[in-house]
């Protein structure tokens, strides 16, 4: 990470220029709706004209992309455009609250379009229903003054990067998990020699598993309203010109003690300039581990459950953390947290006599946890493919699911 860390609030500094030109008008109505913006001397008639000639292109209608979504609807972005291929799961309810209890199962990109028409009839609303990739994204940013990346995981982060280096483009990023959130605005052709790209402050991704994303880990869902409204300001602050943006800062929020606090992010004198989109699973390291490619890494649900129920000795190890253990989990199994495996403690607690199958939330962590294992001299070990999520689906759909 290339920053310098102070507790202490940045120089103060010359504004960036407006980043989008005014619309001609507002309508009455439009003035009757954002008359609490028009008579703030910073925004007035022409901020809220920037706005509604303003194009936003959020990647992801989840927990950041909510709150971001519906605050820049709220705002008057006259067109927003929203990058989203899942569905509504009613676990995502918790926290992505431009979603309701009758979208569960919809396309999460049209359930955030409906809600954005009922908050505001006067954006224009851009669907675009699939995963963001290498091959059409700078060609998408193009389209847009400004992007706001929601997304939860680092390939996806890295892609929005260099896309948005490569179209010119400025982006606010934000992130959370648990209890602690972070922001920044990221726009390698910044005026002033202040450029900057995400790349600067993470110049690599870290290892695959050490950084468990919400799903895995968990996240306050109360957390992405602060996040995500911040992501909001920032992006309204870039196209009106007004105030000091996050560019060359990194915000960290830790909910718990209620601190906010920031350090100033520079340029890395030794990152390689970015010209190209590369394979961004595998600057990551998503790619399988030997362990977890060899033939025979993995097992489905529906051969452990005849393996179960037949009685076959085998050691069943549960690698999630204790409070998930505590949800649910499958009988005869042992829990043993792959922090533990990782480490090398509990690797003498696992017998050797008998072969060995490693389940976790949904695959990830056991198949981590399997290469583990491989490389300890374990070869007679596999993991559930899909976690005890498909175990649910497959074998016992009475389980509950998070």
């Amino acid at each position: 990470m290339a920053t310098t860390g102070t507790s202490q609030m940045p120089p103060s500094q010359t504004p960036l220029p407006p980043l989008v030109e005014p619309a001609a008008e507002l309508t009455r109505a439009e003035v009757a709706r954002y008359s609490r913006h028009l008579i703030i001397p910073d925004i007035g008639m022409t901020g809220q004209r920037r706005l509604k000639n303003a194009r936003v292109l959020v990647i992801g209608a989840g927990g950041l992309g909510s709150p971001a979504l519906l605050y820049l609807a709220a705002a008057g972005v006259g067109t927003l455009g929203i990058v989203e291929f899942d569905d509504v799961e009613e676990s995502n309810l918790q926290r992505q609250v431009i979603h309701g209890q009758s979208d569960v199962g919809r396309s999460k990109a049209a359930s955030a379009r409906d809600s954005i028409a009922e908050i505001n009839p006067f954006v224009t609303v851009e669907l675009h229903e699939h995963r963001l990739e290498a091959d059409h994204a700078v060609a998408l940013f193009e389209r847009y003054d400004l992007i706001v990346d929601g997304t939860d995981n680092f390939a996806t982060r890295y892609l929005v990067n260099d896309a948005a280096v490569l179209a010119r483009k400025p982006y606010v990023w934000g992130s959370i998990y648990r209890f602690e959130g972070q922001a920044s605005v990221f726009w390698e052709d910044a005026p002033d020699g202040r450029g900057l790209n995400y790349r600067d402050l993470y110049p690599q991704a870290p290892p695959p598993g050490t950084v468990p994303s919400c799903a895995e880990g968990g996240v306050l869902g109360i957390l992405c309203a602060s996040v995500g409204s911040i992501m909001g300001t920032e992006a309204v602050k870039l196209i009106t010109g007004v105030g000091q943006t996050l560019l060359g800062r990194l915000m960290m929020y830790d909910a718990l003690a209620m601190e906010y606090r920031t350090i100033r992010i520079r340029k890395d004198p030794e990152a390689e300039p970015i010209t190209e989109l590369v394979d961004y699973e595998a600057f990551c390291g998503i790619v399988a581990d030997e362990g977890a490619t060899t033939t025979g890494s993995e097992i489905d649900a529906a051969e452990l459950g005849r393996l179960l129920d037949a009685g076959e000795p085998i050691a069943l190890i549960d690698v999630r953390e204790p409070v998930e253990w505590d949800i649910v989990h499958i009988d005869g199994a042992t829990l043993i947290p792959l922090g533990e495996l990782v480490s090398g403690e509990a690797l003498a607690a696992l017998p050797q006599d008998r072969p060995t199958v490693l389940y976790c939330k949904t695959g990830i962590r056991s198949a981590e946890a399997l290469a583990v294992l491989r490389r300890a001299g374990f070869a007679d070990a596999r993991h559930l493919r899909g976690g005890i999520m498909e175990w649910a689906r497959q074998t016992d759909p009475s389980m509950p699911v998070y």
